[in-house]
C-alpha cells in the first residue's frame, strides 16, 4: 500500500526528522490480493490520504526475487507520477516495502509495516488465522502464494530485512497475531530504536487491518500527524 498526500497537506511525522514526505503503497499478505485492505484504505482516503494499492505480479514469475517485486512497485509509482511516498504492506507485503526502502531509498519517505514478516511464519498458524476470519473453506490464491513464497526464499534476509538508513518505520500489529507475532515488532524496534515505532491493536489477530480498521487507521493518522 502506498500513501501519497494532496498538494497542500504534509505527511511528515514530527519525530521523523525529514523535510518532506508523502504516505505509502500497501501490499497484501502472502497468497492474498489487496481486497481485504479496502476498508482501511477507504478510511484513510476519507482523512485526505491518497492510497495506492498494488498487487503482486502473476506473469513472468521465474526466478523472481523481492528486488523484482520492489521494482514493480516503483514502476507503478513512476507511471503515476509519484516521486516519493510512504510505502507499506501487511506481512509479506511489508517485506516488499522494506526492500523498496533499501533498493530505492530516494523514493521512500517512510515504511508502514502491518505486522513484521521474518520469513519463517508457520503455515499452520496462517491456516488457522485465515479460517477464523474468512471461513474454513477459504484458501489463498495458489498462484500468488507461489510467487510470494519463491521471492522470499530467493532473497537473502540481509537484502530486505535491515532498516534503511534514516528511514522512519511505523509498525502496527495485532496483539494476538500468531503469524507475525508481536515479538517480531519488538525485535525490529531493538535494531533501530530511534527509527522504529510500534503500536499494538489489542484483541486482534493477523488480519487486524480487516477486523480492526478503525484502530489501525488511527495509529497511521496519529503518527503521520495528518492534521
Amino acid at each position: 500500500m502506498i500513501f501519497t498526500s494532496p498538494p497542500l497537506r504534509s505527511t511528515v511525522p514530527r519525530s521523523a526528522g525529514c523535510s518532506s514526505a508523502a504516505p505509502p503503497p500497501r501490499r497484501p499478505a502472502a497468497g492474498l490480493d489487496f481486497a481485504y485492505l479496502g476498508t482501511l484504505g477507504s478510511i484513510l482516503v476519507e482523512e485526505d490520504f491518497r492510497v495506492i494499492r498494488i498487487g503482486t505480479r502473476t506473469a513472468q514469475t521465474d526466478a523472481v526475487t523481492l528486488h523484482d517485486l520492489a521494482q514493480d512497485v516503483v514502476d507503478v509509482l513512476t507511471g503515476l507520477g509519484v516521486d516519493d511516498a510512504w510505502v507499506g504492506g501487511h506481512a509479506f507485503g511489508g517485506a516488499v516495502a522494506r526492500t523498496i526502502a533499501l533498493d530505492h531509498h530516494d523514493r521512500v519517505n517512510g515504511v508502514l509495516l502491518l505486522g513484521v514478516e521474518t520469513g519463517d511464519a508457520p503455515a499452520d498458524e496462517l491456516t488457522g488465522e485465515l479460517a477464523a476470519v474468512f471461513g474454513e473453506s477459504f484458501a489463498p490464491q495458489a498462484e500468488l502464494a507461489a510467487v510470494q513464497t519463491a521471492a522470499l526464499a530467493a532473497t537473502p534476509a540481509d537484502e530486505w530485512a535491515p532498516i534503511a538508513d534514516g528511514t522512519p518505520v511505523l509498525v502496527i500489529q495485532g496483539a494476538d497475531d500468531r503469524v507475525t507475532p508481536a515479538d517480531n515488532g519488538a525485535a525490529l524496534q531493538a535494531t533501530a530504536p530511534g527509527l522504529v515505532s510500534v503500536k499494538g491493536v489489542e484483541g486482534a489477530g493477523h488480519f487486524f487491518a480487516l477486523t480492526h480498521p478503525g484502530e489501525t487507521s488511527w495509529f497511521i493518522e496519529d503518527y503521520l500527524d495528518w492534521d
